[in-house]
């Protein structure tokens, strides 16, 4: 299996971080990309893929952290995003469920990323929360189409589901889809082809029944695909077959 989206340098794995990335491995999982957020994180980031093998970044700024952002930081940002194993650029986006940086800051930098993205020749991840509107318009702006990437975390219903898959985009599919209350991503899983799901675990966060509530890791990646199985009709081996063919498909580098 491949964790297309953790964030292993979150404080949430201070105390214990090279215990849990060095067990991956007996517990399936082959490749991870950590994702960036913030300046701080992407420097992280970069550590954990100097570090770990199997560790792989993708470097980008998330909406809820673009207020500071400068030029000079997306020189930056665009110099990193040639490293060897920077996979992609992300994750990036909107995310309107908060007030701050306001809408026209989130939107500027969500711009300012995609651009960057093409420039580099990279796929990008994308974070959309209550934005779908701004989000699909600004892509398809932007030809979003021609870097192409994930819908990370998708929260949005089927119908908007195909929108994305137009514009030859991945959906990542986490711990969610285990959940009571996640009928509208179970709906959505059940509607997509198989060939544009991508595992993820959003780590720390979003830990999957039964361990909902508790810091989250790689290792839950069994539950998501017990659960995709389910949907869809699969045994467990061809979900962890298929979602690992899709990431190495979008990703090429995940390959050496």
């Amino acid at each position: 299996m491949i964790d297309t989206h953790g964030h292993y340098d979150d404080k949430a794995f201070d105390e214990d971080r090279e215990e849990v990335l060095n067990d991956l491995a007996a517990h399936g999982v082959c490749r991870v990309i950590n994702s960036g957020s913030s300046l701080e994180s992407c420097e992280r980031t970069i550590a954990l893929t100097e570090k770990y093998s199997f560790v792989y970044g993708s470097l980008g700024i998330h909406p809820c952290d673009t207020a500071e952002l400068t030029e000079v930081d997306m020189d930056w940002l665009t110099r990193q995003s040639r490293l060897d194993k920077c996979v992609a650029i992300g994750e990036i986006g909107l995310d309107y469920y908060w007030d701050e940086p306001e809408r026209e800051v989130q939107r500027k930098w969500f711009v300012r990323q995609l651009r960057l993205a093409q420039e580099v020749g990279l796929p990008v991840v994308i974070h959309s929360r209550d934005a779908a509107q701004d989000t699909v318009e600004l892509m398809q702006t932007e030809h979003a189409e021609k870097s192409g990437g994930v819908i990370h975390c998708y929260s949005y219903s089927r119908e908007l589901a195909r929108c994305f898959l137009d514009m030859g985009f991945y959906i990542g599919v986490g711990g969610v889809v285990t959940f009571k209350n996640g009928r509208k991503l179970k709906e959505t899983v059940e509607y997509l082809p198989m060939d544009r799901i991508l595992l993820e675990t959003d780590c720390p966060y979003l830990s999957p029944v039964p361990n909902r509530g508790k810091r989250n890791d790689s290792r839950n990646l069994r539950y998501v695909v017990s659960q995709i199985a389910q949907i869809k009709g699969l045994t467990e081996a061809e979900v962890e077959r298929i979602t690992t063919e899709n990431a190495l498909r979008l990703y090429p580098k995940l390959q050496v």
